[in-house]
């Protein structure tokens, strides 16, 4: 990794690491994580010298000013440090240290809308003549006086609120503090494109655009229609959002033009490489090929991730489904997957993964680091953090204020991390009051001490990737699937690995001669053990012998 700056497709071979800054380590004992929390902690994730975690990338969630209505994804200076995170010169100390040691620094970009409180709006709901009164979306009333159409916020209620002094409806599809940017106004689109040059001069290396389906609407304001279910009712859940086929709220056709002006600006930067947030389209394989069309051609994003693999369904039909059908509609593009992120339960929570499953979790994350693709590693991921409970007085998300109790929020997966088991807090700073109570999860000495626990597999998992370049760069194809159990392949030129998962807990006898395997012509064929993998699987003659939530790498010898 420590040559990205010379090797454009760096972000082909990395593994990323999220970090939600309120909640990596907090350096100045005020309750909050901060920039140079992360900086203090780098050596864990990579140290430059073959120690740490290995990763090659972080990804820190937004620490730009903001009044945090929504924890920072309301910015108010996208230039600006907030001062609960530090300084400018922590970000500067944070960029240098991580590259010293090889990491690069991808950061939070939130384009598709700003606070309510940034300069911009401020001036924009002035009056419908000043320079910035089309920065954001703007709409008269109906005749009646009501809202423009029937958008909807996806925290609840219209997505439109009146403005007395405007006497018009702006437009916000998250809460009323989160006006939506207007991409069609040039000014605007200049001055986003000024924000990543400041970055990149900065020396970051990449950029994670929010909801980046979100940022091109229907300038016709058309209604959205409602989504049926089969019998012809109409489809919703706790969320009234869902009731409703956003096609003219986001993901209009002149989205490609918005992304492909953020590829433009970004290509004048050194290797910086991009990954998009695609969401908000409940059926897989429509998800799929929507993120797909982002990525494409050379001149769009260089990846997407989406909520696919983020739901409770841990079964490995729907996880190759989803794999296989990236895979059918990728084209030129490239994969990127995520199992667990800020938004989303505990992985561990989320697919049960206790008692009899407690395997499930390091069969996950192990699938998730074979497939063709960038993998995003959520922090926490790697010790087992399960999701945290709380009580409705303790909720800070107001996505689940709103909706309590139907959903309770995503505070749960935003819990500070436990560092070491003996010192207030679990070390997470010196004794203050952590903004969100820590779970109940083993802390990261604890799990250091596990010769067989998930770090010590995802860390052997990393160096592993780093040997075998097929595993970074090959080319997919699936080869068999038995029940839980599935064997794939990756291949690059004359490299050619065979990679068994088995996400269920009943051990798998997989004849490998049904896909081609030949006991005798392929004799030196080896499984490449993982040394803190306990569940490794055996070949024997043409059988693997996979056991429960076990895991195997088969070399086979380099074609002559």
């Amino acid at each position: 990794m420590a040559d990205y700056h010379r090797d454009p497709d760096w972000w082909k071979r990395a593994v990323i690491y999220q970090i939600y800054p309120r909640s990596f380590y907090d350096a100045n004992n005020d309750g909050i994580g901060d920039l140079a929390g992360i900086t203090a902690k780098l050596d864990y994730l990579n140290d430059g010298r073959g120690g740490g975690l290995g990763v090659d990338a972080i990804w820190i969630s937004p620490f730009f000013t903001s009044p945090m209505a929504d924890f920072g994804y309301d910015v108010a200076d996208y230039t600006g440090i907030d001062p609960i995170f530090g300084t400018m010169d922590d970000f500067d100390a944070l960029i240098t240290a991580a590259h010293q040691r090889g990491i690069g620094v991808i950061i939070d970009m939130v384009f598709n809308h700003s606070s309510d409180q940034h300069p911009w709006f401020v001036q924009s709901r002035r009056d419908r003549t000043n320079p910035k009164a089309d920065w954001y979306i703007w709409a008269d009333p109906k005749p009646d006086g009501s809202v423009p159409n029937n958008w909807l916020s996806f925290f609840g209620g219209p997505a439109w609120t009146w403005d007395e002094r405007r006497g018009q409806y702006y437009y916000h599809t998250f809460l009323k503090e989160q006006p939506d940017l207007n991409w069609y106004q040039p000014a605007m689109r200049a001055a986003l494109a000024d924000i990543l040059r400041f970055w990149m001069k900065k020396g970051v290396d990449g950029f994670r655009f929010d909801v980046v389906n979100f940022l091109a609407y229907d300038r016709q304001l058309r209604d959205n229609p409602e989504v049926c279910d089969d019998d012809g009712s109409v489809h919703g859940d706790f969320n009234p959002y869902d009731r409703f086929d956003a096609i003219y709220s986001k993901g209009v056709p002149e989205q490609w033009e918005c992304v492909e002006f953020l590829r433009t600006v970004m290509d004048e930067g050194d290797a910086i490489a991009s990954v998009g947030e695609v969401g908000g389209i409940r059926q897989p394989e429509r998800l799929i090929a929507h993120a797909a069309e982002h990525v494409q051609h050379g001149r769009r994003l260089h990846m997407a991730y989406t909520f696919a693999m983020l739901t409770e369904n841990a079964d490995l039909g729907y996880w190759l489904r989803i794999v296989e059908a990236t895979e059918r509609v990728i084209g030129d593009g490239w994969p990127c997957w995520s199992m667990g992120n800020h938004d989303s339960a505990r992985l561990l929570s989320r697919f049960d993964c206790r008692g009899p499953r407690q395997g499930l979790q390091q069969a996950a994350l192990l699938f998730l680091l074979t497939i063709r693709g960038t993998p995003i590693l959520y922090y926490g991921e790697e010790i087992d953090m399960a999701e945290v409970a709380l009580p409705r007085e303790q909720v800070q998300d107001p996505f689940g204020i709103r909706f309590w109790p139907d959903y309770k929020g995503r505070d749960g997966c935003r819990s500070p991390f436990p560092w070491t088991a003996d010192l207030p807090n679990c070390g997470f700073n010196s004794g203050a009051d952590p903004w969100l109570p820590l779970g109940a999860s083993p802390p990261l000495d604890q799990a250091a001490e596990d010769p067989h626990g998930t770090l010590a597999v995802v860390r052997e998992m990393l160096r592993l990737r780093r040997s075998h370049p097929a595993l970074m760069a090959g080319s997919y194809k699936t080869l068999m699937k038995n029940g839980q159990a599935v064997i794939f392949e990756r291949r690059l030129g004359n490299a050619r690995l065979w990679v068994a998962v088995n996400v269920g807990g009943e051990a798998k006898p997989l004849r490998l001669r049904a896909v081609g395997f030949d006991a005798e012509r392929d004799a030196t064929a080896e499984v490449v053990p993982l040394t803190a993998l306990a569940r490794n699987g055996r070949l024997a003659g043409d059988i693997l012998e996979l056991p429960g939530y076990g895991f195997a790498l088969i070399r086979f010898p380099a074609a002559s």
